[in-house]
Formats: structure tokens, sequence, C-alpha cells
């Protein structure tokens, strides 16, 4: 019986989560969730000079916002806690400690002066760079010498003869030869642990079954195995590893914030919805297949297989991501659009959030729907309904002023004050009789001054659905104070 899968992600957060984090962590939550398995949510944070606890409550928070639910992990607990490595040293010292006694590991006492001039040796020579394993073998008397110095020796694992073979299972079978994996540091001089060591350990004693990570972390994968050998775990009790193909960017570099990497938090701050954001970044590397581009979190975790990842390299493309997060916001109820809404509006100051702003809010979300990818684009959108103080936009100005802008706007103000009823129906004929059929212009000239007098740019919702939200009288008014500029 195939035992049960238990993913991770194990995030080492130095600043906001990005795409590329994201995408791992979606991609081992879609296969614990495809296969009834265990999403386990760990945070690596050893590196105390990077790593803040500012940055791992922003990345524990844009999991839950994203709905990317762990069941073992931060907040949730779980039977093999802790599950933050800084309360886990003395475990990885434990290891440390029993490596040397079996001698699978040793104390190197190099200086890194030593080490880089090793380094430019071997590169001098044209041969693969790597610790050359000078402290492999130390007498009592060398170790003794190296103390009195005051040297403190770092703990690096030896690495045997031969060479490392596991099937990955996107890349299918990888065998990496041990010459050109030499011996690696497994702890610091002060005992604290280096990525390898800790890692390796983790996944073992948390049970993790499933590695999904990274591409560029595929060479380090010898150096894992090769801890697991030293701890004395059966080959069939071996995680196995998926390596995911990298993200670039449009310009076939890797990403960058030029063309596409930005922190998740930025996405947010831009109005993207999270299941957006997660239907796309399934797409990088994953396919539903049928060409299908439009996925739900419950069709992710329905198809999900880490057998259809491709090993390619996949291209980010914002438009792409802008096309499906349009798509999902046309999707939203007007309730739904408007809870999203809201909090732009406010934090842009454009509305307070009293019941009657609200209520216009509500009204004048229909005509904007089709029009918007970001809800960061609402307040630009919206704000005409709410200024107190209105004023036309400086680069719109000229588009009023001159002399066939103000024969549409007298013509306009003339049709429109007689109106009672005031609806988008009644202002649209009014306007098109007079300005299109009796005065010959085509729609954008006889159009345009109307939308820059009463909403102030020329970039708006629907013209006369927005006249009809706006009002007859503040209407009339500002078309009025147009044609005195």
């Amino acid at each position: 019986m195939s035992k049960k899968v238990k993913v991770r992600f194990a995030p080492s957060p130095t600043g906001d989560l990005h795409v590329g984090n994201i995408r791992t962590a979606l991609f081992d939550w879609a296969y614990a969730r495809h296969t009834g398995g265990t999403f386990l949510f760990r945070i690596e944070d050893t590196d105390t000079t990077r790593v803040t606890d500012e940055y791992i409550n922003a990345a524990i928070d844009t999991l839950k916002w994203l709905g990317l639910d762990w069941d073992e992990g931060p907040e949730v607990g779980g039977e093999n806690g802790p599950y933050l490595q800084s309360k886990r040293l003395e475990i990885y010292a434990h290891w440390a400690a029993k490596f040397i006694e079996q001698k699978d590991a040793y104390f190197c006492y190099c200086s890194p002066e030593e080490l880089e001039a090793v380094r430019e040796a071997q590169r001098a020579a044209n041969v693969a760079p790597g610790y050359n394993g000078h402290c492999r073998e130390l007498s009592s008397d060398q170790v003794s010498a190296f103390k009195s110095e005051g040297r403190a020796g770092v703990v690096r694992m030896r690495m045997p003869e031969g060479g490392t073979t596991f099937t990955d299972l996107i890349r299918g079978e990888m065998a990496f030869d041990h010459k050109f994996v030499p011996d690696f540091v497994l702890a610091r001089a002060d005992g604290s642990p280096l990525y390898t060591l800790a890692v390796a350990v983790d996944d073992i004693l948390m049970k993790v079954t499933h590695v999904l990570r990274g591409e560029d972390l595929l060479s380090s994968t010898p150096r894992q195995i090769r801890v697991y050998q030293a701890m004395g775990v059966a080959i069939e009790d071996y995680p196995v590893f998926a390596h995911l193909p990298f993200v670039m960017g449009a310009d076939n570099a890797k990403l960058s914030k030029r063309n596409g990497e930005v922190s998740i938090a930025w996405y947010r701050e831009k109005g993207f919805l999270p299941e957006a954001i997660c239907n796309y970044l399934a797409l990088l590397g994953w396919s539903p297949g049928d060409d299908r581009e439009n996925v739900t979190m419950k069709e992710l975790c329905e198809l999900f297989t880490v057998e259809k990842v491709n090993s390619s390299p996949a291209r980010f493309d914002m438009k792409k991501l802008e096309a499906i997060n349009g798509d999902k916001i046309r999707a939203l109820t007007i309730d739904e659009f408007l809870k999203w809404t809201l909090p732009f509006l406010i934090k842009a100051k454009v509305i307070t959030g009293t019941a009657e702003e609200i209520d216009l809010v509500k009204r004048a979300l229909p005509i904007i729907q089709e029009r918007i990818v970001m809800f960061s684009e609402v307040p630009a959108m919206l704000k005409f309904l709410f200024v107190k103080d209105f004023v036309i936009e400086a680069d719109s100005l000229a588009k009023v002023t001159d002399s066939a802008a103000k024969d549409v706007l007298k013509r306009s103000l003339k049709e429109l004050e007689p109106l009672v009823d005031w609806t988008h129906e009644t202002i649209e004929a009014a306007l098109r009789s007079s300005l299109i059929e009796d005065m010959g212009l085509k729609p954008r000239i006889a159009f345009g001054a109307v939308r820059i007098a009463t909403t102030g740019s020329t970039i708006s919702p629907p013209l006369f659905e927005s006249m009809e939200l706006l009002g007859k009288e503040a209407s009339l008014s500002r078309i009025s104070a147009a044609l005195a500029l």
C-alpha cells in the first residue's frame, strides 16, 4: 500500500513572498488536496539576519489570503512541530553531532581565505571547483594546532565515492557523479545549521513523502539524500522529488521586477483576486488540458497531478494574468464586486464609507464591471461621482475649450435642461438626436466634450449611465462650468 502523500511548503521569508514561491506553494497544496494528503507549512528562519517576524507573519497572511490552507504548521500545530526552524536548533545540533560520531561528518578548520585560494587554483587548473578534502583525515595533533590558533571548525559532510541517482517525478531519472558534489558544510562554526542539514532532517522527521520545489534546487538533492543515508533512513522512506520548471519573463530572462516578478503583496495591492493569481500561476508549467485557461480552485484540486507538470521553463505573461483577473471580476456578483471594491475606494479617499456612498457605488458597479482588470482601477473610474471640488483634468482641458467643443456643450445643455425623466435612455436619445442627427457629428466628437465636462476625463464609465448616476443637477452644473472656461 502506498503511503499517504505529505508535501511541504518551506519558504525562507527574507521579504514578501514572490511569484516563484507561491507557484511552489500552490502546486504543493493542489497535490495534497488532489491525493487526500497533508499540506505542511514550515518556516525556514535560521538566517536570523534576514528573516524577520514581520516577513514570517506576512508569509502566513499571504497563504491565508490566497486560500492555501495548511494541515500542519504555524497557527495550526501538529505532531511534528515546532514548525519554525529557529525553534529546532537542538534537533539539528543532535544530528550534526551524531554524524561526526558515526564519521559521516568531520570538523573542518579551513579559513575562508584558504578555501578561496583552493578555488582560485582549481579555476586556474580548469577543474571543477569544490572542497579539496583538506580536513578529512586530520590527526589529533593537527586539530590541537588549529584550535590553538583560535580556529573553530565547521561540520562538513563526507561524500562517498560513486554517485547518486534518483527518479524525479517531472524529469525522470537523474544521476550525479560525486566528484562534482564535494564534501559540504552542515553547520557553521557557531553551531547554526545550514539549509542542507535542516531541510533534510526536517523532511524526514516530519514524514514528508514528496518534495515539490524549484528547479534551482535540483543540484542540492544529492546532498540531502546523503543526509538521509547518514540518518539511517531506508531508501523506500526517502521523500520523492519533483523539481518544478523555472518561470521566465517575457524576455526569456529570469523573472525580475522589470518583467513580472514582484511580491504577491504588490498584486494584492493592485487589486488582483487571489483565485485569479492561483489560476494563472497554476498554468505556469501545468495545464488542465483542452487549452483551458479558466480554472477554479476546486477544479485545480480535482485535476492537478505532478506527472502533468512540464519540465520546460514557463513564461510569465502579465497581460494574460490581467485577462484572467478581468474574467474573474466579471464573474462576480455585484455584492461580491462591492465587497472587493470598497477597500480600494476608501483607501483612495474617494469615499468615507457612508451608507449613501455605498449605495451609489453599488449602483455604479454594473457599468464598470466589464471595463476593469484590477480593483485598483475603480477609484479613478468612480471618483467623478463623489468629488466635492470638481475639476477637469489638465490634459483634457483643451478638448472642452475650443469653439467646436463649446458649440457641442451649448447644444447639449439646451437639449438636456427640459428633460423630466433623467435616465440614461432619455439622456442618450436627446444627445444623439441633437448632436449626431441635427449637427451631423461623429459620436466620438459629439460625446467627447460632454464626457470630459461631466466626468473630468476622457476615460470614464459609459457616458449616459454616468450622467444618470451623477444626476441632472450636477451634470448640467458641470456642463455650464465647462462653458465658462
